[in-house]
């Protein structure tokens, strides 16, 4: 391997140092990776990126001669000039197409020209508007490669994994006579090949026969294995049949494998998106997840590993669950898609091309041993029973019992008094989740089974009767809600804050809420809102995200968002106070019309309407009181993260988040993990600008949902899922992160998804529309409690959707239409 020295101008594609691209940016770096493979590559050489420094106008009388000198050297010919930043080409930020490349180069004043074309497209408006949405960290520059030029009889482009549905066993070739850049730009219909893995590869066609097929599949699968990723590779065949390879770059649109998936073919679900979780879970965070999943296990009588159990799959960052076996179970799977739809249509049509598939053929039995299942039902299934008959028979008397439960678990999560020992620590935040196991979980889980009873019961009186969407009318306005109240109480200190309404304004969130840590703002009654609520944020259930009572941000925003409204009868108060009386009047309304036609029913009606308007407040109260134990988890977890950084182990205190649970007793230990929390940040970083998730993944990396792509209804409305009923109509508010977020009443939001540490903003809204979610998910949950019309699961719908555009929602259809452009 040649060695690159600083400052030189030119340097030999085959003395390249391919570690180098801070010199000779990506394209050539892996050009010089493959030379050194043996790989046959056209012979060229790099304009390193310093010499771009003091020639971005003209090029120096210095840096022309040596480009021409190596131009010579080459043979005067046709060449190709190609761009090659400093951050192309890297494994998450392909950089395609953003910088230039010019073809069939001829003559010394054509390559000068060609060359400060390369550098001038590093300032282009579409490189720049690309870093901006891909950040690649640190400064920018260009280098450019240079090489002879291949007379292609055929060219194209390869990905060793297909790019659209992300399966890993299977390579793509699209493929032009002549030259390839016919296929990157997209200017003609290529020939498409698929070239499943382990096939013989057959006649297709076409401008490639299937040796020419067979030559591209084997080179395809030694450049995989040299990078170890799948890889976007360019190709040409000469004239002669000569393969040659052009360009070898990682995919970066793919979605990323399971991290160590059991054997054989798997199905997975992604789960977060039910509590509001579209971003990546911090390690810390997936690591509580899982320890609660073993706890609850273990209570129930099932034997788990304390550290997590391989129900719960970690999938850049997301929670996915294994869900082969019900897959693959003979005597369900029939009735899974009806099952699935309150993950909302796209996952249940994902679902059905996975039925359709052999790999997942049904299997005789069952999936489990009835044995070992049996005792582990006798055991939960009676404290269930006489939770669900008992709130059905005395609502009142279980809603207290309920709430003694949620008071005991947050009792019971306190530490032990002298805690502060950091292995000690680490135990305690082990442990502590089985405070909520303890004190009665059963009691609060019964009654929301027997509102779902109810409703379910009540549905089936009604049947053409009454719609589903008029019966979750009956829902709103929810008396025992610990989510509204909380939202309620945050009105009440905003109205209440009026004479602090220009502060509160014109100062940002950000600010106030340091404002507020260091004492320096006027009582706003925050101490006691944050003295009950301020265990909760958004992305919640991951206990590595800062707590409102941390960084009180986000609820400064909101109280903002509530000082614009300005008409009265839209108070957040008389809202819901609306939403109650008209709850009570549709409930009279159906069973007036169920007593028309089925005068006995009518009194079942009534009776299963009311109970589950009764207990249907306390659906977000068993989450809002497991959050105590995360908060004190996440205490004791942040005291152990300071003590290693005072010891120097951790470069930060809130490094801790970006280790498990065993790698933090590790790193109590003497274990120095600085490297490996530097690793995860950044691919936290990375994951966190991700916008899209398949609610559906196969194990070889297949999204089934792209199997099938859904795109816009006929009339060209925007097709989610109904999640609350309603119409309403506004300007849209595309809101991604609600910490600082602006939005005026009646406008219409537009999230990727919410958990209730977005609802505060539901207050003032008219509207809202997600691209994930369920319709049984919080935010929906307390949507519909608002009376506040709600589309969920509407694909892309924060890229679709512009803030400012008029749309129209049906809450009941599961319909979004842009009605006007910004």
């Amino acid at each position: 391997m040649g060695t690159l020295t600083v400052g030189r101008t030119v340097v030999d594609l085959a003395e390249v140092d391919s570690t180098r691209t801070d010199l000779v940016g990506g394209k050539a770096a892996g050009l010089a990776a493959l030379v050194r493979a043996g790989e046959r590559v056209p012979s060229g050489y790099c304009v390193t990126a310093p010499a771009q420094e003091g020639a971005t106008e003209t090029v120096g009388v210095a840096v022309r001669r040596e480009i021409v000198e190596a131009y010579r050297r080459l043979g005067a010919g046709p060449v190709a000039v190609r761009s090659s930043a400093t951050a192309e080409d890297l494994p998450h930020a392909s950089f395609a197409g953003q910088h230039e490349t010019v073809l069939d180069v001829r003559g010394e004043a054509a390559l000068i020209d060609a060359v400060e074309r390369c550098w001038a497209s590093l300032t282009g408006e579409r490189a720049v508007a690309y870093r901006e949405a891909t950040p690649v960290g640190g400064p920018v520059a260009m280098g450019v490669v240079v090489q002879r030029m291949v007379e292609p009889a055929a060219a194209g482009v390869m990905f060793t994994a297909n790019p659209i549905t992300g399966c890993r066993t299977e390579m793509v070739i699209d493929a032009v006579p002549g030259l390839g850049d016919a296929v990157v730009d997209g200017s003609v219909s290529a020939d498409h090949y698929v070239l499943p893995e382990g096939r013989p590869v057959e006649e297709a066609g076409g401008c490639l026969d299937p040796h020419r097929l067979a030559e591209l599949r084997a080179a395809g699968e030694r450049l995989q294995r040299l990078a170890g990723a799948p890889q976007d590779v360019e190709w040409a065949f000469d004239r002669d049949g000569v393969l040659w390879l052009l360009q070898s770059r990682a995919i970066t649109t793919l979605f990323p494998l399971p991290r160590a998936p059991r054997p054989g073919d798997r199905v997975y679900l992604e789960a977060g998106h039910m509590q509001g979780m579209l971003r990546p879970f911090t390690p810390m965070g997936m690591s509580a997840m899982r320890v609660a999943t073993a706890q609850y296990l273990e209570s129930i009588g099932v034997p788990s590993d304390p550290f997590g159990h391989p129900l719960i799959v970690d999938v850049a960052g997301r929670m996915y669950l294994d869900m082969t076996s019900v897959v693959r179970w003979g005597r369900v799977r029939t009735r899974l898609p009806a099952a699935m739809t309150i993950y909302g249509p796209r996952v249940t049509a994902a679902l059905e091309r996975v039925l359709e598939d052999p790999r997942f053929a049904p299997v005789r039995g069952r999936p489990f041993r009835w044995r070992a299942v049996a005792p582990v039902a006798a055991r939960v299934a009676p404290g269930l029973l006489v939770g669900l008959v008992g709130a059905l028979a005395r609502p009142r008397r279980a809603r207290a019992r309920a709430m003694r439960a949620a008071a005991q678990v947050r009792h019971d999560s306190r530490p032990p008094a002298g805690l502060a020992d950091a292995a000690d620590r680490v135990r305690f935040a082990m442990a502590v989740q089985g405070a909520f196991l303890r004190a009665g979980m059963g009691d609060m889980l019964g009654p929301i089974y027997a509102m779902m009873v109810c409703r379910s019961a009540a549905l089936a009186l009604l049947a053409g009767v009454a719609t589903e969407s008029e019966v979750d009318e009956t829902l709103r306005g929810m008396s025992h809600n610990v989510t509204t109240e909380m939202d309620l109480a945050l009105w009440r200190l905003s109205a209440d804050a009026g004479e602090h309404r220009d502060l509160l304004l014109a100062t940002t969130p950000a600010e106030l809420a340091a404002r507020y840590r260091a004492g320096a703002l006027p009582d706003l009654g925050l101490d006691e809102f944050l003295a009950l609520y301020g265990h909760r944020s958004a992305a919640e259930i991951d206990v590595g995200v800062p707590r409102w009572s941390e960084d009180p941000t986000p609820v400064f925003a909101a109280i903002a968002n509530y000082l614009r409204l300005t008409d009265p009868t839209q108070a957040p108060d008389r809202r819901f106070a609306a939403a109650s009386r008209e709850a009570e009047a549709k409930i009279d309304e159906l069973v007036r019309r169920a007593r028309r036609t089925r005068p006995v029913r009518a009194v079942g009606v009534a009776f299963f309407l009311r109970r589950s308007r009764a207990l249907a407040g306390l659906r977000e109260l068993p989450k809002f009181t497991w959050l105590h134990a995360f908060a004190e988890m996440r205490r004791q977890l942040l005291a152990v993260g300071e003590e290693l950084y005072g010891r120097g182990l951790l470069d930060r205190a809130d490094d801790i988040v970006f280790l498990d649970l065993r790698e933090a007793r590790d790193a109590v230990d003497g274990v120095d993990l600085r490297a490996l929390v530097g690793d995860r940040r950044r691919e936290y970083a990375r994951e966190s600008g991700r916008r899209s998730v398949p609610g559906l993944l196969l194990s070889d990396g297949t999204v089934p949902e792209a199997l099938a792509p859904a795109g816009p209804a006929a009339d060209g409305s925007l097709v989610g899922a109904a999640a609350a009923p309603g119409v309403a109509v506004g300007r849209a508010r595309v809101v991604l992160d609600p910490g600082e977020a602006h939005v005026e009443p009646g406008e219409i939001l537009v999230a990727p998804t919410t958990d209730p540490g977005w609802t505060p903003l539901f207050m003032t809204i008219g509207g809202l529309v997600t691209e994930t979610g369920s319709p049984m998910a919080h935010g929906p949950t307390v949507a519909r409690e608002y009376g506040i019309p709600a589309v969920i699961c509407v694909r892309d719908a924060t890229q679709l959707i512009r803030t400012g555009q008029v749309i129209s929602i049906d809450g009941a259809a599961g319909t979004v239409v842009v009605e006007e452009g910004d």
